[in-house]
């Protein structure tokens, strides 16, 4: 059986939910480095992780590289893995504000690299990544990562310069959602309902309804007028929401997450 040797520099929260998502793939080997040993022996105490010693080693075992470091730490990381580097290699870099120009500068032109944006729910398997790929990088790498981000939900490939967008609603997006249902939690609670009974209403409610816009058999507002009945409670409800134009707020939210990663952007 031919196996896809992928290694991991950087075994933080992101990490740790893909490797729980691979583990059981008999067609993926897996390997792992952290500067912080307590956390790649924790890693490989859970899951099939071999771990490494180094950024040498993992480049000597894998032939897909996944960066999971923190952004300020990238350059650092691509300075000691260039040496390590050929054409067989995948970069694959979850580093936020990270572009592809970027770490292709600091390892070579031959170098395929492909940017990816997951998300959190990747820990629950629900996530939703973006892709995009570098200059060098093939048709047969951009399905290899997507083969290995739909162990933890949902892919999506993108422009390179779209990124920012996608950051911008699915990256930072899980916070805008459970805010939304910490607030509409809130409300239960206002009208007589425990915070227990509140949140599991409300956090259901939203996932039922992401699985049924998810379909595609309906847009979302045609889910909307299917919920609503003229003079009941769903339009008494959403004329607050017209009012108080949360529709331009949520928009506008996404807008400034979108502007502040493109002032980030490296």
């Amino acid at each position: 059986m031919n196996r896809l040797h992928t290694g991991f520099i950087g075994t933080g929260r992101i990490a740790r939910a893909m490797i729980a998502g691979l583990a059981e793939k008999e067609t993926i080997r897996l390997y792992g480095f952290d500067t912080q040993q307590a956390a790649i022996e924790g890693i490989a105490a859970d899951y099939p992780v071999e771990a490494c010693p180094s950024v040498a080693a993992i480049a000597g075992k894998a032939s897909v590289i996944i960066l999971s470091v923190k952004p300020y730490q990238i350059e650092s990381v691509l300075e000691e893995l260039k040496a390590y580097l050929n054409e067989n290699h995948l970069l694959i870099s979850v580093a936020a504000g990270i572009s592809s120009e970027f770490i292709r500068q600091r390892t070579g032109d031959s170098v395929k690299v492909i940017r990816v944006m997951p998300n959190t729910p990747a820990f629950a398997g629900e996530g939703m990544t973006a892709l995009s790929r570098g200059a060098a990088a093939t048709d047969e790498d951009i399905a290899t990562a997507e083969e290995l981000f739909r162990a933890i939900g949902r892919t999506l490939i993108l422009d390179e310069q779209l990124m920012d967008a996608a950051t911008a609603l699915s990256g930072s997006g899980p916070a805008y959602m459970f805010h939304i249902i910490a607030s509409l939690a809130q409300g239960g609670v206002q009208c007589g309902l425990s915070r227990g009974d509140a949140v599991l209403l409300a956090a259901q409610t939203m996932y039922g309804a992401a699985k049924m816009a998810l379909a595609g058999h309906r847009s979302p507002e045609e889910l909307i007028r299917d919920v609503t009945t003229p003079g009941g409670t769903t339009e008494a409800g959403l004329k607050v929401m017209d009012e108080r134009n949360i529709r331009q707020i949520l928009v506008d939210t996404v807008s400034a997450a979108e502007a502040r990663s493109r002032e980030l952007m490296k």
